[in-house]
């Protein structure tokens, strides 16, 4: 039996313990609503999730709503202030979450690749035909991060970069520091020549002309927004912690073992469905815990929150 097949089955007699209990029994909602962090184009994220709004909505038979607002940080509130009931996080974003209110969500699934890890990458990437072929090669040029709370566009590779000691304050190494606004408008910037480098994520299995197994590259891959061919990694940051599927904590028992079960069974139950959700190849999902993002939670903390 794999792991999957014993998570699901797991689930599984969970879900018929939760119904045998009549107090439980009794908890109802009357829709569910998932939000989708920012990082590439509204009809895509809606487009990439549409296999799982409906797997939702007929698991728990109420209305289920897709919100894709335009920054992470619009998720984020939505979890906050109890408006979504769902949502895949950044490490960084779930950092957040739990430091402006740890009641607010809980992790319940983290993606894990095809070798069964479940961590990933910032990437750092140029155009191949511009002459970069590492970070000392951008000094004196612009360098694009992404969304102020993205782990892998924003947190990891300030971070990271700077303890190198290549600050990301204007001037000081790149002649500028701009946000490119997501993982997509990152890409397709330093594709389109807008940017001379800048950061995404990846998983780092894989064959870089394919965008790697899964991640921002691959989509971006796959949507023919991009020619792989025609960048060239320049940067790859330590291993960072998947960020984590959470739900809002306040909602009945029965429905979190309930979609935490279906997703759970996504990687063997439905690979395409696996494969639009998680943004490439995977091997599925398995239970995470707060515990796994404690040292992300203290260099969000210590970054300022």
């Amino acid at each position: 039996m794999t792991l999957f097949s014993k998570i699901a089955s797991a689930a599984a007699v969970s879900m018929i313990a939760l119904m045998a209990t009549p107090a439980l029994a009794q908890e109802k909602i009357t829709e569910f609503r998932i939000g989708i962090l920012g990082g590439e184009n509204s009809s895509d994220r809606l487009r990439s999730n549409e296999c799982i709004r409906a797997k939702t909505e007929e698991l728990l038979g109420v209305p289920t709503k897709i919100f894709a607002p335009a920054d992470y940080n619009g998720v984020i509130e939505g979890l906050l202030g109890g408006n979504l009931d769902m949502a895949w996080l950044g490490a960084s974003a779930y950092a957040k979450v739990y430091l402006t209110n740890p009641e607010a969500v809980e992790p319940v699934l983290v993606k894990v690749n095809v070798d069964g890890t479940f961590g990933y990458h910032a990437i750092g990437f140029a155009r191949a035909d511009s002459g970069i072929k590492s970070l000392d090669d951008l000094k004196g040029k612009k360098f694009a991060l992404g969304d102020p709370n993205s782990t892998s566009g924003f947190l990891i590779p300030s971070y990271e970069l700077n303890k190198a000691g290549y600050s990301t304050k204007n001037g000081e190494f790149f002649s500028e520091v701009v946000s490119s606004g997501g993982h997509e408008q990152s890409i397709v910037g330093v594709f389109n020549g807008d940017y001379p480098a800048s950061v995404t994520w990846a998983d780092g299995l894989g064959e870089w002309e394919d965008g790697y197994n899964s991640g921002a590259l691959r989509k971006a891959a796959d949507a023919g927004l991009v020619d792989m061919t025609q960048l060239v990694q320049i940067w790859k940051s330590p291993i960072i912690v998947e960020g984590p599927i959470v739900l809002r904590k306040a909602l009945p028992e029965r429905v979190k073992v309930d979609v935490t079960g279906m997703l759970a069974s996504l990687g063997f139950m439905d690979k395409e469905c696996a494969y639009s959700f998680m943004a490439g190849e995977v091997l599925g999902l398995k239970p995470i815990n707060h515990s796994a993002y404690e040292n992300i939670v203290e260099v969000r903390r210590a970054a300022g929150n």
